[in-house]
C-alpha cells in the first residue's frame, strides 16, 4: 500500500470517522505509519490504552521522541532493515514508564512509484501473557531436567520402540557408557537376555493401557559385560490425543543388595546343609516358641516331619519326661528364652516319640538373637544317648543315600533339586540336570560278574564326583543311571562341555584287573527354567533327552526339545505293540539272496526281520522297531526266536536238497548275554541243522569292544562249526591287521562304500584295497547293497566273492526264495 493511497481515505461514516480508521482503531495491536524521517503519519487508538499516549499528539512527531530512547534502541535494528527495503520483525520488551510489556512487531516498507522507501507500516502485538507462559514453562522444564540430570538414581526417557531419548548422569555411570553412546542404544541392548521378555511384556501393558506403571527387579548389562541388578520403575507419558510419547524409567542400582542377599543365602544354605548333615537333632522356634524347623535327625527322633511340625508349639513336638518318675518335664527352651541364657537338661531325661516310645537324650537350649542382640527365637540341640543311636544314624543315612556308592539316592535327589531350583530362581539364573546312563551295562555284569559290576559303579561314581565343582551335585538315580545337578549354568555350552568331559572320563575308566571296560554313556540334558520349573518335570525331560541320545549312537549327549515328547510317545507305542507281536505271530523272517560274483547263482541268504499285521501290511519298518527292541531288552527273546526260525528254515531247505547257508544278525545285547552260546548250541541241536550252514553276522564294535571274553565266545562258536561274518566292515574302527586275532570267516563291505565305487575314485581305491587285503587273509568277501550292474561288475573284477543287493533280489518270504532256488536248478 502506498502513502498516497493511505492519505486519501474513503468518505467518512455518519459519526465523522472513516470506516478503515474505525476498524484499525478497534484492533488489539499498535498500528502506525511513519514516514522516511521517522515521523508518525498515522497512529491507531490502541496507543492510548497500551502506552497512555494520545494518538493525535503523536502525529508529526518523531518515533524516538514519543516512545522513548530505551524502546527505540531496542527496535532500531528492525526499523533500519525496513528502511533498507526489507520486511523485518521485532520481538522484545516495550516499556511505558514502570510498566513492561512483551511485543511482537512487523515492519513493512512502503515504496513510492520509483521504488524508493517513503515510509514504514508498523504493527505491534502484545504477547506478554504468552511470553509469561513460555517463561514459566521454560523454568519448569529447566527445573525438571535439572532434577532429572542430578537425580541420584538412573533416569531415562525412552521412546515407544525402545530407543533412549534422554539419559541422566547416574544412568550413564550405572551402565558404563557416556551419554552419546547410550543414546545410540536401545533398551534391548542393555537388558540381560533372560530378563528382556518380562520387561517388554510389562511395557506392552503400559502401551495398551492395561496398567499405568510397573516396578520390577531386573538385570541390565554393563558396558564391560557384567550384570547390573536394578530396581526399575516405569511409567508412560501420553500426548493430548492419548498417544504414547515416551516412557519414564527410573533405575536404582541394587547390585550390592543382591550381593548381600546372595551371601546371606549361601550362609543359610550352608547352615541348612550343616544342620542336615550333623549327627545331632536340631529344632528351631520363633520368639513365641512355635516350631520353625526340624532337621532330619530331629524328624526321626520326634516322629514329626518339619512340614508337619512348623507352626506348632514346641511342647507338642519336643515332649520330655523324667526317666525315673515318668512325669512330664518343663521344656528347657522356654527358660532359655525367658532368661536369655543357655539351659542344659539336668538328670536323666527321656524324649517321648510321637508314637509313644521313649529315648534317653542329652539336650542344650539357647536363645537366637538378631543383629541388635534382641531375642528372636530359640534352638534345641539334642542327641540320643542310648546304644541304638549309631544304628539309628545309619538307618537315616541309608534312607537318603545309595548303599553301593554312598551317593545321595533318588529320594534325596528330589529334595536337592528343589533347593537348587529355588536358588536358581532367586538368582535369576539357569540351572540344569544331566541324566547319565551307562550303555549296555548289563554286559559288564554278564562278562565280569555282578561283583565286578559293583566295583565299576563305585569307581565311576567316585571319578564323576571328584570331577565336579563345589556347587555341582551327583546322585545315583538307580541301577546304572546317575543324575548331575547344576544349580548355576552360565550357558548351554557349559553343560555340553561337561557332558563331553564325562563321556571321555567314563571311556577311560580302568580297574586293575578289568583293563578293557570301554564304558560308553549317553547323557540327556534339561535346562531350568526353559524345560520346566519342577524337579519331576526336569527329571522326566532329562531322561527323555537321554533316550534320544542313545538313539543317536554311543557316547552321545542331547538337550531336551519339546518334539522329543512325541518321539518318546511313539517309541512307547512301538514297545507296547512289539511285546504282543511275538504272541500274535506278527514277526517273520524274509531272506535276501547272496549270489556268486561270477556265476550269479544263489549261494546263500541273509535272514532279515519283518513285522506285518494279520493282513500282511507292514506295521513298522525294521529301522523303527529294532532300536526300540534293543533299548527295552525285547531283542533278547526276539533274537532267540529269529535264530530258531532261521535254523529251522535252513534245515527244511537242506532236507529239500538245497544246502543254503543262512546268515543271521546278532545284536550286541544278545551276543554279550552270558547264555548266548548255550542258546545257540541248543537251537542247532533242536533243528538238526549242519553247523556249517549257519553264519552269524556281528558288528565291528561287538568284536572289538568285548576284550578277552568276546574272543573266547567267538572261539567257542567257531569250534562249534558256525561261521562268523563281520557286518558293515569299514564303518567302524576295526583294522584289517586285527582280523588275524579273531576267527572271522567273512567280511561284509558296507553299502556306503558300494554306493560310490563307480562314482568316487577314492572310494573305489579303498574298496579294492580292502578286498585285496581280506583275500590275502583268506577271508570271504560279501558286498551288500549292490543295485546297479556297474557296481556288480566293479566288485566282481576287484575280487569280491559274493554279492548281495536289490540287483539280485529283494528280501522275500521263505517260499518265494525256495521257488527261485527251484527255478535256477
Amino acid at each position: 500500500m502506498r502513502h498516497d493511497e493511505f492519505a486519501a481515505p474513503p468518505p467518512p461514516s455518519p459519526d465523522g470517522l472513516h470506516w478503515p480508521e474505525r476498524m484499525l482503531d478497534g484492533m488489539p495491536a499498535l498500528l502506525a505509519y511513519i514516514d522516511r524521517e521517522q515521523r508518525f503519519v498515522y497512529v491507531n487508538e490502541t496507543h492510548r490504552s497500551w502506552l497512555g499516549l494520545d494518538p493525535h499528539r503523536l502525529l508529526g512527531r518523531r518515533v524516538m521522541e514519543m516512545v522513548g530512547e530505551r524502546n527505540y534502541h531496542r527496535a532500531a535494528p528492525a526499523l533500519e532493515k525496513a528502511y533498507a527495503g526489507q520486511m523485518s520483525s521485532y520481538e522484545g520488551e516495550l516499556f511505558n514508564g514502570h510498566q513492561r510489556r512483551y511485543v511482537h512487531g512487523n515492519f513493512q516498507p512502503d515504496f513510492d512509484p520509483s521504488g524508493a522507501v517513503q515510509g514504514i507500516f508498523t504493527a505491534l502485538v502484545d504477547i506478554t501473557e504468552r511470553r509469561t507462559i513460555e517463561l514459566e514453562l521454560h523454568a519448569s522444564e529447566q527445573r525438571f531436567f535439572s532434577a532429572f540430570q542430578h537425580a541420584p538414581v538412573g533416569m531415562a526417557l525412552i521412546d515407544p520402540d525402545g530407543h533412549f531419548l534422554r539419559v541422566n548422569r547416574a544412568a550413564c555411570q550405572m551402565f558404563g557408557y557416556d551419554e552419546a553412546e547410550l543414546l545410540t542404544l536401545s533398551l534391548a541392548d542393555v537388558t540381560h537376555p533372560d530378563d528382556l521378555a518380562g520387561d517388554m511384556a510389562l511395557r506392552t501393558q503400559l502401551l495398551t493401557g492395561e496398567r499405568e506403571s510397573y516396578q520390577m527387579e531386573k538385570r541390565n548389562v554393563h558396558k564391560d559385560g557384567h550384570a547390573v541388578h536394578v530396581y526399575l520403575s516405569v511409567s508412560l507419558v501420553r500426548d493430548e490425543q492419548g498417544q504414547p510419547r515416551y516412557f519414564v524409567s527410573q533405575a536404582q542400582d541394587i547390585s550390592q543388595r543382591k550381593a548381600f542377599e546372595e551371601a546371606l543365602h549361601r550362609e543359610r544354605e550352608l547352615a541348612e546343609v550343616t544342620l542336615r548333615s550333623i549327627g545331632d537333632a536340631v529344632i528351631t522356634t520363633d520368639r513365641a516358641l512355635l516350631i520353625t524347623s526340624l532337621n532330619p535327625i530331629a524328624e526321626a527322633m520326634t516322629g514329626w516331619t518339619s512340614e508337619e511340625a512348623c507352626g506348632r508349639p514346641v511342647e507338642c513336638i519336643f515332649q520330655l519326661v523324667d526317666a525315673v518318675s515318668e512325669q512330664p518335664l518343663a521344656n528347657p527352651l522356654r527358660a532359655a528364652i525367658e532368661h536369655n541364657t543357655i539351659v542344659d537338661l539336668a538328670g536323666k531325661t527321656l524324649l517321648r516319640h510321637r508314637h509313644g516310645f521313649d529315648t534317653p537324650v542329652e539336650d542344650s537350649s539357647a536363645p537366637i538373637h538378631d543383629h541388635a542382640g534382641n531375642v528372636i527365637g530359640g534352638v534345641l540341640v539334642f542327641h540320643d544317648i542310648s546304644e541304638t543311636r549309631s544304628l539309628a544314624l545309619k538307618m537315616i543315612h541309608l534312607t537318603r543315600h545309595d548303599t553301593l556308592t554312598g551317593l545321595p539316592n533318588r529320594s534325596h535327589l528330589h529334595e536337592h533339586i528343589q533347593q537348587a531350583l529355588a536358588t536358581a530362581a532367586r538368582r535369576q539364573q539357569h540351572g540344569a540336570l544331566l541324566y547319565l546312563d551307562i550303555d549296555h551295562f548289563k554286559q559288564v555284569n554278564a562278562l565280569h560278574g555282578h561283583a565286578n559290576g559293583d566295583r565299576v559303579l563305585r569307581a565311576l561314581a567316585s571319578m564323576i564326583r571328584h570331577g565336579l565343582s563345589g556347587e555341582q551335585w551327583l546322585s545315583r538315580y538307580g541301577g546304572d543311571e546317575f543324575v548331575v545337578v547344576l544349580p548355576h549354568l552360565e550357558s548351554v555350552g557349559a553343560a555340553a562341555s561337561l557332558c563331553q568331559k564325562l563321556i571321555s572320563q567314563c571311556e577311560q575308566l580302568r580297574l586293575p584287573d578289568l583293563p578293557e571296560l570301554g564304558l560308553r554313556v549317553s547323557i540327556g540334558i534339561s535346562v531350568y527354567p526353559t524345560d520346566g520349573s519342577r524337579a519331576e518335570t526336569l527329571l522326566q525331560h532329562a531322561e527323555t533327552a537321554m533316550t534320544a541320545a542313545k538313539a543317536r549312537g554311543p557316547q552321545s549327549y542331547c538337550f531336551f526339545t519339546a518334539s522329543m515328547n512325541e518321539r518318546t510317545l511313539a517309541r512307547r507305542q512301538i514297545e507296547i505293540a512289539l511285546r504282543q507281536a511275538l504272541s500274535r505271530n506278527q514277526l517273520s523272517l524274509h531272506y535276501q539272496p547272496k549270489v556268486d560274483a561270477r556265476s550269479r547263482h544263489i549261494v546263500g541268504a541273509e535272514a532279515l526281520l519283518r513285522w506285518h499285521d494279520a493282513v500282511g501290511c507292514e506295521v513298522y519298518e525294521p529301522e523303527q522297531f529294532i532300536p526300540v527292541a534293543e533299548e527295552c531288552g525285547l531283542i533278547l527273546p526276539i533274537g532267540a526266536w529269529a535264530l530258531r526260525q532261521a535254523c529251522q528254515q535252513a534245515r527244511r531247505w537242506e532236507q529239500a536238497g538245497y544246502a543254503l547257508p543262512i546268515s543271521v544278525n546278532v545284536s550286541p545285547l544278545q551276543f554279550q548275554h552270558a547264555d548266548f552260546f548255550s542258546v545257540l548250541d541248543h537251537q542247532l541241536g533242536e533243528s538238526g541243522l549242519a553247523s556249517g550252514l549257519l553264519e552269524l553276522e556281528l558288528t565291528e564294535h561287538m568284536v572289538m569292544s568285548g576284550g578277552t571274553a568276546t574272543t573266547e565266545v567267538l572261539r567257542r562258536i567257531r569250534q562249534r562249526g558256525v561261521r562268523l561274518a563281520l557286518d558293515d566292515f569299514g564303518t567302524g574302527y576295526c583294522s584289517l591287521s586285527y582280523l588275524r586275532h579273531f576267527p572271522i570267516d567273512t567280511l561284509k563291505i558296507d553299502r556306503a562304500f558300494v554306493a560310490e565305487v563307480t562314482t568316487d575314485p577314492d572310494t573305489a581305491t579303498i574298496t579294492s584295497a580292502i578286498i585285496a587285503m581280506a583275500r590275502s587273509l583268506n577271508k570271504d568277501i560279501v558286498a551288500e547293497g549292490v543295485e546297479t550292474p556297474e557296481q556288480g561288475a566293479f566288485l566282481r573284477d576287484a575280487g569280491c566273492s559274493q554279492l548281495q543287493g536289490f540287483l539280485y533280489g529283494a528280501p522275500m518270504p521263505a517260499d518265494a526264495l525256495q521257488k527261485r532256488l527251484a527255478e535256477t536248478g
